[in-house]
């Protein structure tokens, strides 16, 4: 059996404390869609984006979701929420099992700076087996480079799962990119975003061809699919539309890329673009 599903939960919550309302959403989806094998929250759906509700974990809310994930018998990524480690903050999403046991933490790779302040950024990539194969989690920002999601799928994974909290005019660009890193890795991408306070929806799933499997709105909306790990291997295996096969290309080239090789390089060059700061108001001509 090739199949497993997924529910992506597009929620319009408040910056607050909203374990209480989020136990209704995923006890309410999984009794209305009992065959769902996993329930996913947007990026920092739990408290929101304010770091007075950093913790340490493990800890309350990770246990909060573990002792649900036991009741209800579903895999559960809960977004993602602040992780206290000392005088420091990372961007944490759990992933926990049907047994109610976190079987991996994913920190930020990528927090969204210079917006996402004081945030510090997590150095490991994440992927995790479940009986019908293997999955990669990686969080919002994370998307825009496609380096994360080539690290996830030469470590084996299929679906590429993207927790994301994302307010802004360039929505419609991520779900471009969603779509652009499913064909490019031959995979699944669920990008699931918040609604209300805590984004602007339009939450998208990918298929392995890079074609939107479906597309939300801007509000609340819960998203239950079926996803089947052969589509991914049989396009991998045959390419997309029986044509390019890019993970065999990229296994079988020998190319060195020399700006992975030297940060020399990499820094002489890119450092012509100036600091990682808010831009601050241009001053025309006409203003002077």
């Amino acid at each position: 059996m090739s199949h497993f599903s997924i529910a992506g939960l597009q929620l319009a919550l408040p910056n607050d404390d909203n374990l209480t309302i989020i136990r209704e959403q995923i006890t309410q989806c999984k009794k209305r869609f009992p065959w769902v094998d996993m329930i996913v929250l947007s990026e920092l759906a739990s408290f929101g984006p304010a770091k007075k509700y950093a913790q340490s974990l493990p800890g309350a809310a990770e246990a909060f979701y573990c002792q649900l994930a036991k009741e209800l018998d579903v895999w559960i990524i809960p977004g993602s929420l602040y992780e206290k480690v000392d005088d420091q903050i990372f961007n944490t999403a759990s992933v926990i099992n049907p047994s109610g046991e976190v079987v991996k933490r994913y920190r930020k790779i990528y927090p969204f700076y210079p917006y996402e302040k004081d945030v510090t950024e997590g150095s490991e990539f994440v992927v995790f087996d479940v009986p019908q194969g293997r999955i990669g989690v990686a969080i919002c920002y994370d998307i825009w480079f496609p380096e994360v999601a080539r690290a996830m799928v030469c470590e084996g994974a299929e679906i590429l799962i993207y927790p994301t909290m994302t307010g802004t005019v360039d929505r419609p660009v991520e779900v471009t990119i969603a779509k652009a890193t499913a064909a490019i890795n031959q995979s699944y991408v669920f990008a699931i975003n918040g609604a209300g306070a805590q984004g602007n929806g339009q939450s998208v799933v990918a298929g392995p061809d890079g074609d939107a499997v479906y597309t939300a709105g801007i509000g609340q909306e819960i998203i239950p699919l079926e996803f089947d790990f052969d589509w991914v291997r049989r396009t991998r295996e045959r390419g997309i539309h029986q044509l390019g096969q890019t993970l065999k290309s990229f296994r079988d080239n020998k190319v060195v890329f020399p700006q992975y090789q030297s940060n020399q390089l990499r820094q002489t060059t890119l450092e012509k673009l100036g600091p990682l700061v808010v831009p601050d108001q241009e001053i025309t001509q006409l203003d002077q």
